[in-house]
């Protein structure tokens, strides 16, 4: 269960950092981009990735089978 919490918290984390990069990188549109830079700036930054491994991570963690069958399911 311990795990479970780690893994989740640690994928919240992660979106909320790359969530963070996209909202910042809307400055963007502002200077001139349009919206298809906007995206093709978007796909080819790293820390953009973050939002997309913890969404990933929250997933497993929620549909992911546990080792005791007794335990609660987040």
């Amino acid at each position: 269960m311990g795990k479970r919490i780690f893994f989740f918290l640690l994928g919240f984390g992660l979106m909320i950092i790359g969530f963070t990069y996209i909202i910042l990188y809307l400055n963007l549109l502002t200077i001139g981009y349009n919206f298809n830079q906007y995206v093709n700036f978007i796909i080819r930054r790293f820390e953009c990735y973050y939002s997309i491994i913890g969404l990933l991570i929250i997933i497993f963690t929620l549909f992911l089978k546990g080792e005791n069958h007794n335990e609660i399911y987040i």
